[in-house]
């Protein structure tokens, strides 16, 4: 019986003991400190990296209970990105659910090869402060908007926007070595916007650049079907941009962009290139190939005259 009341003492000491645990760990660091802090939650990042950071930063008194605490609410996966304004006289319960919501901050992933206005469809869908004036603003930044993943102030005006993906832009440019090519500043983008959407992988792009350019020498029409693409925008029977299906008729369309139509560059960039196609575009493979197809698994194939171009198209059912 002795041995009873014994493990029954064991077990209340042990209770006090894990609420007494709890119940501070869970408490604010400073319920009278009001000083506010930005904390910062990276994408993809683990609660239990973000409960070393909340703890490291004077957040929260132990991240072992504020990491169970996301478990018991079930809102571990439901964190956000983001930066939020915190507080050390908040309990460990506001935080975390605090960090499920108001983030002060937009995370906005800007993939290679899109062009201004797919972008603008992402900024719509969350920026809460979107204008449809916006559109405008960044077509005329097309090619400069450079791809990459931005934390965006939730009530940024697109002036700002646009700043921030041109500065990154103009960043990533100067540590190209330009001094190999003839090509002005507004041509390599251009260039490189074409072989951001016609070479799907990186070791493509120098062969693609080296076709056209081989073709720009020999004054060959570039023929390119990402311009016509870029010419005939959204289509809305196939709820996307850059048409799937070209027709002969599409190669007639009468605009500078029709690289079918007219010889040379077009006037300007029909995408937004990342920094490979860049490279790409001032160091072309050397090569005497001036055809190229993409196959339906995204492979190119690679041909010097009409003739091996023509069996390509056989030989891949295109």
């Amino acid at each position: 019986m002795k041995r009873v009341y014994i493990t029954l003492g064991l077990l209340i000491v042990l209770f006090f003991i894990a609420f007494a645990w709890w119940k501070n760990g869970t408490s604010a660091v400073d319920s009278k400190n009001n000083s506010p802090k930005i904390f910062i939650v990276e994408q993809g990042q683990g609660v239990r990296a973000i409960a070393k950071n909340l703890k490291d930063q004077g957040l929260i008194k132990d991240p072992v209970v504020f990491f169970l605490l996301t478990k018991k609410l079930g809102i571990d996966s439901k964190i956000e990105a983001g930066d939020y304004r915190l507080f050390p006289s908040m309990s460990a319960f506001d935080i975390a659910t605090g960090l499920t919501h108001g983030t002060l901050d937009i995370w906005i992933t800007i993939p290679e090869g899109q062009r201004a206005a797919e972008i603008a469809e992402q900024l719509k869908a969350k920026m809460p402060n979107y204008d449809p004036s916006w559109d405008i603003a960044l077509d005329e930044k097309e090619g400069y908007l450079f791809p990459d993943t931005y934390l965006l102030p939730k009530d940024a005006d697109i002036t700002i926007i646009t700043d921030i993906m041109r500065k990154n832009f103009d960043a990533k440019y100067e540590t190209l070595d330009t001094s190999k090519t003839n090509l002005s500043k507004e041509e390599i983008v251009t260039l490189a916007s074409l072989i951001e959407r016609e070479a799907k992988h990186d070791a493509d792009r120098p062969l693609v650049s080296s076709v056209i350019n081989n073709r720009l020498g020999l004054g060959m029409k570039l023929d390119i079907d990402a311009t016509l693409q870029y010419i005939l925008g959204y289509q809305e029977a196939e709820k996307r941009w850059w048409k799937k299906e070209l027709t002969n008729n599409d190669k007639t369309i009468n605009s500078p962009y029709n690289t079918y139509r007219v010889s040379g560059l077009p006037p300007g960039p029909i995408s937004n290139p990342g920094l490979t196609s860049l490279e790409a575009a001032i160091n072309p493979a050397k090569s005497d190939y001036l055809y190229y197809i993409t196959d339906g698994n995204g492979i190119n194939h690679y041909a010097e005259t009409f003739s091996q171009h023509e069996a390509n198209i056989e030989k891949y059912g295109l």
